[in-house]
Protein backbone atom coordinates (compact mmCIF):
# COMPACT_ATOMS: atom_id res chain seq x y z
CA UNK A 1 0.00 0.00 0.00
CA UNK A 2 2.60 2.44 0.81
CA UNK A 3 4.88 1.21 -2.03
CA UNK A 4 2.75 3.81 -4.69
CA UNK A 5 2.61 6.75 -1.81
CA UNK A 6 6.33 6.30 -0.84
CA UNK A 7 7.50 9.65 -3.24
CA UNK A 8 4.68 11.57 -1.54
CA UNK A 9 6.22 10.84 1.70
CA UNK A 10 9.46 12.38 1.13
CA UNK A 11 7.98 15.95 0.25
CA UNK A 12 4.87 15.87 3.03
CA UNK A 13 5.04 19.18 4.85
CA UNK A 14 3.76 16.98 8.38
CA UNK A 15 6.60 14.75 7.71
CA UNK A 16 9.14 17.10 6.41
CA UNK A 17 8.83 19.34 9.44
CA UNK A 18 6.71 19.84 12.39
CA UNK A 19 6.00 21.42 16.22
CA UNK A 20 6.32 17.18 16.50
CA UNK A 21 9.62 17.04 15.59
CA UNK A 22 11.22 19.72 17.14
CA UNK A 23 9.31 18.29 20.41
CA UNK A 24 11.10 14.92 20.03
CA UNK A 25 14.41 16.52 19.43
CA UNK A 26 13.86 18.21 22.71
CA UNK A 27 13.01 15.27 24.79
CA UNK A 28 15.84 12.87 23.32
CA UNK A 29 17.92 15.42 21.83
CA UNK A 30 20.71 14.46 19.08
CA UNK A 31 24.48 14.04 19.95
CA UNK A 32 27.35 12.71 17.96
CA UNK A 33 27.20 9.41 18.51
CA UNK A 34 24.32 8.60 20.39
CA UNK A 35 22.99 5.34 19.19
CA UNK A 36 19.32 6.42 17.32
CA UNK A 37 16.57 3.89 15.96
CA UNK A 38 13.96 5.13 14.01
CA UNK A 39 11.19 2.86 13.95
CA UNK A 40 8.61 3.14 11.02
CA UNK A 41 10.98 5.79 9.35
CA UNK A 42 8.93 6.24 6.30
CA UNK A 43 10.97 8.60 4.27
CA UNK A 44 13.69 9.29 6.61
CA UNK A 45 12.86 13.33 7.72
CA UNK A 46 13.57 12.00 11.81
CA UNK A 47 16.50 9.63 10.57
CA UNK A 48 18.12 12.85 9.18
CA UNK A 49 17.30 15.36 12.28
CA UNK A 50 19.21 13.17 14.49
CA UNK A 51 22.00 12.38 11.53
CA UNK A 52 22.83 15.60 10.86
CA UNK A 53 24.16 16.04 14.32
CA UNK A 54 26.15 12.84 14.41
CA UNK A 55 23.94 10.37 15.97
CA UNK A 56 24.07 6.78 14.98
CA UNK A 57 20.94 6.61 13.18
CA UNK A 58 19.26 3.00 11.89
CA UNK A 59 15.89 3.75 10.46
CA UNK A 60 13.42 0.73 10.05
CA UNK A 61 10.61 0.40 7.85
CA UNK A 62 8.69 -2.65 6.35
CA UNK A 63 8.16 -1.14 3.09
CA UNK A 64 11.18 -1.01 0.42
CA UNK A 65 10.35 2.25 -1.28
CA UNK A 66 10.13 3.84 1.91
CA UNK A 67 13.81 2.82 2.57
CA UNK A 68 15.11 4.05 -0.86
CA UNK A 69 13.64 7.27 -0.33
CA UNK A 70 15.04 7.40 3.01
CA UNK A 71 18.66 6.36 1.48
CA UNK A 72 18.26 8.59 -1.61
CA UNK A 73 17.66 11.95 0.96
CA UNK A 74 20.23 10.78 2.95
CA UNK A 75 22.49 10.88 0.09
CA UNK A 76 21.38 13.66 -1.31
CA UNK A 77 21.71 15.91 2.59
CA UNK A 78 25.14 13.95 2.86
CA UNK A 79 23.99 11.78 5.63
CA UNK A 80 24.94 8.70 7.07
CA UNK A 81 21.55 6.43 7.64
CA UNK A 82 21.68 3.05 8.20
CA UNK A 83 17.77 1.83 6.38
CA UNK A 84 16.94 -1.71 6.92
CA UNK A 85 13.68 -3.78 6.50
CA UNK A 86 11.99 -4.49 9.58
CA UNK A 87 9.18 -5.20 11.65
CA UNK A 88 8.29 -2.29 14.20
CA UNK A 89 6.23 -5.52 16.23
CA UNK A 90 9.40 -8.26 15.82
CA UNK A 91 12.49 -5.75 15.11
CA UNK A 92 15.33 -7.88 13.64
CA UNK A 93 17.85 -6.01 16.30
CA UNK A 94 19.79 -6.72 19.24
CA UNK A 95 18.84 -6.20 22.66
CA UNK A 96 20.07 -3.11 24.20
CA UNK A 97 21.29 -1.80 21.32
CA UNK A 98 20.59 1.95 21.03
CA UNK A 99 20.19 5.40 23.58
CA UNK A 100 17.21 6.27 21.71
CA UNK A 101 14.57 4.81 19.97
CA UNK A 102 11.83 6.97 18.08
CA UNK A 103 8.65 6.76 16.26
CA UNK A 104 6.95 9.45 14.38
CA UNK A 105 3.79 9.42 12.72
CA UNK A 106 3.52 5.46 11.88
CA UNK A 107 2.15 3.98 15.05
CA UNK A 108 -1.13 4.18 13.73
CA UNK A 109 -0.41 1.66 11.22
CA UNK A 110 0.69 -0.91 13.90
CA UNK A 111 -1.66 -3.64 14.44
CA UNK A 112 -0.31 -5.03 18.04
CA UNK A 113 1.11 -1.09 19.36
CA UNK A 114 1.91 -3.11 22.86
CA UNK A 115 3.90 -5.17 20.73
CA UNK A 116 5.60 -2.38 19.38
CA UNK A 117 6.06 -0.58 22.81
CA UNK A 118 7.36 -4.14 24.31
CA UNK A 119 9.90 -4.00 21.45
CA UNK A 120 11.20 -0.10 21.81
CA UNK A 121 12.31 -1.33 25.28
CA UNK A 122 13.75 -4.77 24.69
CA UNK A 123 15.94 -2.90 21.94
CA UNK A 124 16.38 0.05 24.55
CA UNK A 125 19.94 0.07 26.37
CA UNK A 126 19.39 0.71 30.37
CA UNK A 127 18.94 4.32 30.64
CA UNK A 128 17.58 4.81 27.29
CA UNK A 129 14.95 7.11 26.02
CA UNK A 130 11.77 6.46 23.68
CA UNK A 131 9.74 9.29 22.20
CA UNK A 132 6.69 8.85 20.08
CA UNK A 133 5.21 11.11 17.90
CA UNK A 134 1.60 10.12 16.58
CA UNK A 135 -1.75 10.84 15.61
CA UNK A 136 -3.97 11.15 18.72
CA UNK A 137 -7.45 10.07 19.48
CA UNK A 138 -9.48 12.09 21.77
CA UNK A 139 -10.43 10.42 25.44
CA UNK A 140 -14.43 11.30 24.07
CA UNK A 141 -15.68 7.89 22.58
CA UNK A 142 -17.73 9.50 19.67
CA UNK A 143 -14.66 11.52 18.69
CA UNK A 144 -12.18 8.94 18.87
CA UNK A 145 -15.14 6.69 16.81
CA UNK A 146 -15.21 9.39 13.98
CA UNK A 147 -11.42 9.77 14.10
CA UNK A 148 -10.80 6.46 13.05
CA UNK A 149 -13.65 6.03 10.96
CA UNK A 150 -12.18 8.96 8.60
CA UNK A 151 -8.82 7.28 8.98
CA UNK A 152 -9.75 4.52 8.07
CA UNK A 153 -12.04 5.47 4.80
CA UNK A 154 -9.35 7.15 3.79
CA UNK A 155 -6.61 4.58 4.12
CA UNK A 156 -7.29 1.20 4.95
CA UNK A 157 -3.85 0.48 6.33
CA UNK A 158 -4.63 2.46 9.28
CA UNK A 159 -5.68 0.37 12.43
CA UNK A 160 -5.93 2.68 15.11
CA UNK A 161 -5.09 6.50 16.64
CA UNK A 162 -4.81 6.04 20.17
CA UNK A 163 -5.35 8.23 22.94
CA UNK A 164 -3.12 9.61 25.29
CA UNK A 165 -4.52 7.48 28.05
CA UNK A 166 -3.89 4.32 26.02
CA UNK A 167 -0.47 5.17 25.41
CA UNK A 168 0.31 5.98 28.73
CA UNK A 169 -1.14 2.56 29.80
CA UNK A 170 0.84 0.50 26.99
CA UNK A 171 4.38 1.87 28.02
CA UNK A 172 3.94 1.42 31.99
CA UNK A 173 2.86 -2.56 31.16
CA UNK A 174 6.05 -2.73 29.18
CA UNK A 175 8.34 -1.55 32.09
CA UNK A 176 9.20 2.33 31.26
CA UNK A 177 8.96 5.04 33.33
CA UNK A 178 8.86 8.38 33.88
CA UNK A 179 6.37 8.42 31.21
CA UNK A 180 5.87 12.33 29.98
CA UNK A 181 3.35 13.98 27.66
CA UNK A 182 4.64 16.96 26.03
CA UNK A 183 2.09 18.67 24.56
CA UNK A 184 -1.05 17.99 21.13
CA UNK A 185 0.50 19.78 18.18
CA UNK A 186 -2.46 20.89 15.48
CA UNK A 187 -1.45 19.13 12.43
CA UNK A 188 -3.87 20.98 9.63
CA UNK A 189 -4.93 18.98 6.68
CA UNK A 190 -6.18 20.22 3.22
CA UNK A 191 -8.76 17.52 2.16
CA UNK A 192 -7.39 17.03 -1.59
CA UNK A 193 -3.79 16.71 -0.40
CA UNK A 194 -4.36 14.40 2.11
CA UNK A 195 -6.45 11.87 0.24
CA UNK A 196 -3.96 12.56 -2.37
CA UNK A 197 -0.66 11.08 -0.64
CA UNK A 198 -2.49 7.54 -0.19
CA UNK A 199 -4.50 7.70 -3.57
CA UNK A 200 -7.75 7.38 -1.73
CA UNK A 201 -10.27 6.01 -4.50
CA UNK A 202 -13.27 8.37 -5.91
CA UNK A 203 -15.74 5.88 -4.10
CA UNK A 204 -13.86 6.43 -0.31
CA UNK A 205 -13.58 10.34 -1.02
CA UNK A 206 -17.17 10.41 -1.55
CA UNK A 207 -17.57 8.59 1.68
CA UNK A 208 -15.26 10.69 3.44
CA UNK A 209 -17.24 13.65 2.20
CA UNK A 210 -20.47 12.48 3.26
CA UNK A 211 -19.18 11.76 7.05
CA UNK A 212 -17.72 15.27 6.81
CA UNK A 213 -20.92 16.97 6.01
CA UNK A 214 -23.04 14.87 8.76
CA UNK A 215 -21.03 14.70 11.79
CA UNK A 216 -22.68 16.02 14.89
CA UNK A 217 -21.39 19.66 15.88
CA UNK A 218 -19.38 18.45 18.81
CA UNK A 219 -17.36 16.02 16.26
CA UNK A 220 -16.69 19.30 13.67
CA UNK A 221 -15.17 21.72 16.50
CA UNK A 222 -12.97 18.46 17.73
CA UNK A 223 -11.63 18.13 14.47
CA UNK A 224 -12.19 21.65 12.45
CA UNK A 225 -14.07 19.67 9.92
CA UNK A 226 -15.28 21.73 7.20
CA UNK A 227 -18.64 19.90 6.49
CA UNK A 228 -18.03 20.64 2.30
CA UNK A 229 -14.88 18.16 3.01
CA UNK A 230 -12.10 21.28 1.92
CA UNK A 231 -10.33 20.70 5.43
CA UNK A 232 -9.73 19.50 8.60
CA UNK A 233 -7.47 19.23 11.40
CA UNK A 234 -5.04 15.85 13.42
CA UNK A 235 -3.59 16.16 16.66
CA UNK A 236 -0.13 14.89 16.70
CA UNK A 237 0.94 14.13 20.39
CA UNK A 238 4.49 13.52 21.40
CA UNK A 239 5.36 11.19 24.47
CA UNK A 240 8.42 9.90 25.95
CA UNK A 241 9.50 7.51 28.50
CA UNK A 242 12.45 6.27 29.95
CA UNK A 243 14.08 2.62 30.48
CA UNK A 244 15.72 2.00 33.80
Amino acid sequence: HFRAAAHHYASSWPHRDGDDLRAILAAAPPADGVRVLDVGCGAGHTAFAYAASGARVTALDLTDAMLEQTRRGADERGLVVDARAGDAESMPLDDARFDVVVSRLAAHHFPRAEAFVAEAYRVLAPGGVFVLSDSISPEDATQDSYLNAIELLRDPSHVRNHRVSQWRTMLADAGFVGVEAHGLFPCPLDFEVWTDRMHTPPEARAGLRAVFAAAPREVRAAFDLDPEARAWRLDIGVLSARKE
